[in-house]
């Protein structure tokens, strides 16, 4: 149960600060508005760098990540019971995450009338439509993050504190490099759960929360974890 909280409570502190960051750029009347990408992959990276950190001193294993978590079960030693377990933390503590931030710029929210941008701090979505290419690009970026926590993680079940900065600059360059096709998930949790949240949320003027969509961000990540823990292993 301690790992289960663990990982609940670093994937809420992933999505506060990657929320928080969207929003900031994105929404109207923020101080943050439209400062642009550079903001938004640094402070995703930072997201990422506060949830391992969080996770790992609490007692979890840093994952805040489904594909890494399957990934890690398929291809090393991290006990395949605690999958369910785990999967179930990450989302929910990705939805509770962008909750908060969605308190933290109610004011915000009510002041925009776009409502792409709106879902946008939740959840991503392609700079171009292509279901095919999106899925690709996803499984890339999260092949990418596995591959290199891989190399980074010893022993190869858990991140580490000290593995945390390493796997935020590698987030980092992920989200500046492979991010601009479809947003970069590269974890369906911090989609899928999000995503939930946009739908449940009273949030004044919003769209639909593209479910049409939804899967891709699920499935790459999910493929290319995979496929990044496999070829780690045959090295």
């Amino acid at each position: 149960m301690e790992a289960y909280i663990a990982e609940f409570i670093g994937t809420a502190m992933l999505m506060l600060f990657g929320s928080g960051v969207v929003a900031n750029v994105v929404l109207d009347k923020t101080k943050g508005h439209n400062s642009g990408w550079v903001v938004i992959s640094w402070a995703w990276a930072i997201a990422v760098f506060v949830g391992v950190y969080t996770s790992t001193a609490l007692g979890g294993s840093g994952h805040l990540n489904p594909a890494v978590t399957l990934a890690f079960a398929a291809f090393s030693d991290f006990d395949s019971a605690l999958v369910p377990g785990y999967i179930a933390a990450q989302v929910l503590g990705a939805l509770t995450g962008s909750t908060i931030a969605w308190l933290t710029y109610k004011l915000h929210f009510d002041a925009t009338s776009d409502p792409d941008l709106k879902l946008a701090t939740f959840c991503t979505a392609p700079a171009i439509q292509h279901s095919a290419w999106n899925l690709v690009t996803e499984a890339i970026g999260t092949f990418a993050l596995v591959f290199g926590a891989l190399c980074i993680a010893s022993p190869a079940d858990s991140m580490g504190a000290l593995d945390a900065l390493p796997v935020a600059l590698l987030v980092l360059g992920i989200g500046m490099a492979l991010g601009g096709p479809t947003g970069y998930a590269i974890n369906p949790a911090r989609d899928l759960g999000p995503r939930i949240a946009h739908a449940l949320l009273p949030i004044a003027g919003k769209r639909d929360s593209n479910w049409s969509y939804a899967w891709i961000p699920v499935v790459g990540p999910i493929v290319g974890g995979l496929l990044g823990a496999f070829v780690f292993g045959c090295l």
